[in-house]
């Protein structure tokens, strides 16, 4: 039984009013997931968009900066139709009679992968360091991770709670997202390479807002409702054992990542700061949604995930002077293998429950037993 609570002013009191009008024209045909999957592409869609005209995050350090104007303001529509599709396909599983734990597993998996891309998509507003304005590529990896870790907090609570607190970050950085994409679009780039209060940049505020908002108001609150439903004796897991299982693999990953970007004999994250950040994002997504599926199924995660293992052996080769001048070669392969995995991981995971629970993922007509 899928539990959820919103408590966010900006999404009950503005957002959701206008989610309700949103979802009245869609046709009552089409299924919830396709509507998930059709956000989804529109983020992925977007992102090697931006990729194309910069791949290294240097673009936006320019003035005028080298992406069109166009893809900036259709960068802020995308986000805005993938933020609405994936509002709307939970309105819309009630609303069809269709909710099933493989849409609830298919839009939280997808949203696992989401986050990351909107961060990556994110970095090439504000462009890489140049020496005078722009982010670091280590403040980008820091900014990525604590995005991540504050989704896997909010599932890591449901897998104890039972109950998923949706996170007041998701809803805020949405909007922030949408007006950053504008702003540039319709000021320039330059807008993010002037200071705007007291000597600060948009993007050292926004840097300070996330970090203040994770370490001060988003983490506590989750540790606020674990402690609360020990109170209450609500917890699904007893023991602190079972439930601090699900955050092994993740901290690991965190570890194993962090060794590599400090320890690098070449600098990767600097010479490949798109493709590393890329693999991150893929690698915690598949952790999560490990951690998603565990949770619904009331079964123990493993403690640690098998893509750790391979990690090790590369990190270990990379920052030992191994793989000498192959180190972006390698980088380049398991990024690829990273990906195709997880794209075989989720593919598996939704046909099997298809066929289990008698459904077609992208279609609301029942299967036909055998």
């Amino acid at each position: 039984q899928y539990s959820a609570v919103d408590t966010n002013p900006l999404s009950v009191y503005i957002m959701q009013p206008i989610w309700n009008k949103i979802i009245k024209i869609v046709p009552l045909w089409i299924a919830p997931n396709l509507l998930t999957f059709s956000g989804f592409l529109m983020i992925l869609f977007n992102y090697f968009l931006i990729s194309f005209y910069d791949w290294d995050y240097t673009a936006s350090g320019t003035s005028p900066g080298l992406v069109p104007t166009w893809v900036w303001l259709f960068s802020a529509f995308t986000t805005f139709c993938a933020y609405a599709l994936d509002s709307i396909d939970g309105k819309h599983a009630r609303r069809t009679q269709s909710s099933t734990p493989l849409g609830e597993l298919f839009d939280h998996g997808l949203d696992s992968w989401a986050t990351s891309i909107f961060v990556l998509s994110f970095f090439s507003v504000c462009s890489r360091d140049n020496g005078k304005t722009g982010v670091s590529v280590y403040t980008m990896y820091i900014y990525l991770s604590i995005v991540l870790f504050n989704f896997m907090c909010s599932h890591w609570e449901k897998y104890n709670t039972g109950v998923l607190f949706l996170p007041w970050g998701y809803d805020i950085s949405q909007v922030v997202l949408i007006a950053a994409y504008l702003l540039t679009g319709t000021v320039g780039v330059e807008v993010w390479q002037k200071p705007l209060l007291f000597g600060y940049y948009i993007t050292d505020i926004l840097v300070i807002l996330l970090i203040g908002f994770s370490l001060f108001l988003s983490f506590p609150q989750t540790l606020y409702n674990i402690h609360r439903a020990h109170l209450k004796k609500t917890l699904k897991n007893d023991s602190l054992y079972e439930g601090l299982l699900p955050l092994v693999s993740p901290l690991l990953l965190f570890v194993l990542l962090t060794v590599w970007v400090v320890l690098s004999p070449s600098n990767i994250l600097a010479k490949q700061p798109r493709l590393f950040l890329w693999m991150v994002g893929v690698a915690f997504s598949n952790v999560i949604c490990k951690v998603i599926i565990c949770q619904m199924s009331s079964t123990r995660p493993e403690l640690f995930h098998w893509f750790l293992f391979p990690l090790a052996l590369v990190v270990y080769a990379a920052v030992s002077g191994l793989l000498g001048c192959m180190e972006e070669a390698v980088l380049g392969a398991f990024t690829a293998l990273l990906t195709a995995a997880h794209v075989h991981y989720g593919v598996c995971v939704g046909r099997q429950l298809s066929e289990h629970l008698n459904i077609y993922i992208f279609s609301l007509k029942k299967r036909v037993q055998e």
